[in-house]
């Protein structure tokens, strides 16, 4: 079981240290590891010290960073860095273009950066026609951009939620299970696409068009039918 982290077990909110993690999902995540004897990761957007944060003195597997960082079951942590410089050269740029504007909020993740407008929803055009030319006229090649729910992230191009998931299923306790990956977002759509190819279960959290070939409609519903085995998610 591969699981993102928000808009899918935990509710959208306006900056990313503003989620909340009631108890009960804690309780939830620990009872799942258990019944899947270990085979349990999260696979996120955040950073493996953010997701830390979010639920202390668990040390779950997990992917941060779309991939960029990987920590096993084992306890490895697995990382695979893009260009420095590049990198470096672009963290300047966003960060200056976030301070001229309020409402913006750039998140340097270490790997990769995230630049989001939900405190600034009429900016949505601006951002991402900056971001491209910015990427553009820098010739970062190895990098790609990624749009999500009010934001958009340069990670390398490397790198993705697929990449992750192939690289657990090679690993115990995953290999030799059938894979079931739970997103709502763009950069979940390679995770969907991976776990299909092996045939495994993809499901989308919410409305939109998606390559996974189930679907739930919220955070609750997820949370509700992973503490119910029996339960099935609604055909697509």
């Amino acid at each position: 079981m591969f699981l993102d982290i928000d808009g899918t077990l935990l509710e959208l909110a306006p900056a990313p240290d503003q989620v909340h993690v009631s108890p009960a999902l804690e309780a939830l995540l620990v009872s799942l590891r258990q019944r899947l004897d270990g085979a349990l990761a999260l696979v996120t957007g955040r950073a493996i010290g953010d997701v830390d944060r979010l639920f202390p003195g668990m040390r779950m597997a997990v992917a941060g960073q779309h991939g960029c960082e990987r920590r096993d079951a084992e306890g490895t942590l697995h990382l695979y860095a893009g260009r420095t410089a590049t990198l470096e050269q672009l963290r300047t740029l966003f960060t200056a273009f976030a301070r001229r504007h309020d409402g913006l909020l750039l998140e340097d993740k270490g790997a990769s950066l995230a630049l989001h407008y939900r405190g600034a929803p009429e900016l949505a055009a601006h951002v991402h026609r900056t971001m491209r030319e910015t990427v553009a006229a820098s010739g970062s090649d190895g990098y790609r951009l990624e749009p999500g729910k009010r934001l958009v992230e340069l990670r390398p191009d490397a790198r993705d939620k697929g990449t992750a998931i192939r690289d657990f299923m090679t690993e115990p306790p995953f290999r030799d299970r059938r894979p079931v990956f739970v997103g709502d977002d763009l950069g979940d759509e390679h995770g969907f696409t991976v776990v299909r190819q092996m045939g495994g279960w993809a499901v989308k959290v919410g409305p939109g068009a998606t390559r996974a070939q189930y679907r739930l409609p919220d955070v609750a519903a997820v949370v509700g039918w992973l503490a119910t085995p029996s339960s099935k998610a609604a055909d697509d």
